[in-house]
């Protein structure tokens, strides 16, 4: 009897993960309330091993070792990819990296700023002499309503150098692209916990802090926000993300869009997506980016991000998401989508994608759960590893039959 060859690869993939021990343990398989759980550490759990083009922080991101993991499995060269939840990017980026057609869509007009720059780098060069012409103009940019709140975060020079790059990127869209990179590595470079940031001490840059909270911070680190030289920052961080492998994207596209509403991609023109959506209420994304939102000209609370309160009200936003999906996905393509845990893992996200996809042409072929000791910066928040928040990885792979 002749095997589809959709079919042989499948049976392949499962077959490779069953086997699966690179870092020296077996694979754990077992059914449980109907679904087949495959457990392993599927990927390194050492920080920094993507490309350096992925440094870009973005909260509740995953690690580009994931998607890489699906796209080397499931799809070949050429084949098309999609993140209807892209985020930073990590998919995009990393599918394009891989020689796949790239394509995204993320509610938040922030994740086409921050991803478009790394899909198609300028050279250094470029940055450089840009960085060195918007310095020569002086512009310290207009009086802000923000400004008392921003003075908890950069010192008074280097908030007027901040408004003044604003001002000369402008607040609209389309950038040219040398700009487009320098407005994604200053988005990136407001505020931190380290010397290489705009800001003062303060959390992650992907975790922005009220500016009451960056005032009590201050207090009790006696610290004052020190001036930054912030075109020397830029220029550094350019220069660490172009150091190595980077995509060649020309055919990539991204959209501003909701992920159950993508009438710009064709019907069954995908091969793989590899996303996760947004959790159960765990995240605040308007809050987590107000700051980035100022520098970009977007007004957060105009920004429709999805916040689900009930496992009922988020399985019918993924029912929908998945409708959208088995318009593109041709069939025998595959979804891999990552769920994580919540509640200190009594909600069983993957089940309650089950419950979503019913009736609809979708087979779920098992549930990859990458454990793994992970180094995060839930610890700023003193959270220690593996005791709170999201310790795995879990991904639902489904088939368009």
């Amino acid at each position: 009897m002749n095997v589809p060859a959709k079919t042989r690869s499948e049976d392949a993939f499962l077959t490779s993960v069953a086997g699966f021990d690179n870092f020296g343990t077996p694979t754990r398989i077992f059914e449980e309330d109907g679904l087949t759980y495959f457990v392993n550490e599927f990927w390194t759990a050492k920080q920094r091993q993507g490309g350096r083009i992925h440094e870009i922080s973005y909260r509740a991101c995953f690690k580009a070792e994931l998607p890489a993991f699906f796209i080397d499995r499931l799809t070949r060269p050429g084949d098309t990819v999609h993140d209807p939840f892209m985020g930073r990017g990590t998919t995009p980026i990393q599918a394009a990296m891989m020689g796949r057609r790239a394509l995204g869509t993320d509610v938040n007009p922030l994740s086409v700023m921050l991803a478009r720059p790394r899909l198609r780098p300028v050279g250094m060069s470029s940055i450089v002499a840009r960085l060195d012409e918007i310095a020569a103009t002086g512009s310290v940019g207009a009086p802000d309503p923000l400004d008392d709140d921003l003075r908890a975060f950069f010192h008074p020079r280097t908030l007027a150098e901040i408004k003044g790059l604003q001002a000369c990127l402008g607040l609209g869209e389309p950038l040219d692209s040398v700009d487009d990179w320098i407005r994604m590595i200053a988005l990136n470079r407001l505020t931190g916990h380290s010397p290489g940031f705009f800001s003062v001490y303060t959390m992650p840059p992907n975790q922005a802090v009220s500016a009451k909270a960056q005032h009590r911070i201050n207090a009790r680190r006696e610290q004052t926000p020190p001036e930054r030289d912030i075109f020397a920052l830029i220029a550094r961080k350019s220069k660490r993300l172009l150091a190595r492998h980077l995509p060649d994207a020309a055919d990539a596209k991204l959209w501003t869009a909701p992920a159950e509403a993508t009438p710009h991609i064709s019907d069954a023109s995908v091969d793989l997506v590899v996303t996760s959506p947004p959790f159960l209420d765990i995240v605040d994304y308007a809050q987590d980016n107000w700051l980035r939102c100022w520098f970009a000209g977007i007004d957060p609370g105009r920004v429709p991000i999805a916040i689900h309160r009930s496992v009922s009200d988020w399985t019918s936003f993924t029912a929908r998401v998945f409708a959208e999906l088995a318009r593109v996905v041709r069939p025998g393509g595959h979804v891999a989508f990552e769920v994580g845990e919540v509640r200190k893992g009594e909600i069983m996200l993957e089940r309650a994608v089950r419950d979503a996809i019913a009736g609809l042409p979708f087979e779920i072929l098992g549930v990859l759960i990458n454990a793994q000791d992970f180094t995060k910066t839930s610890n700023c928040w003193g959270v220690a590893n593996n005791a709170a928040g999201v310790n795995t990885n879990r991904i639902v792979l489904a088939r368009r039959c």
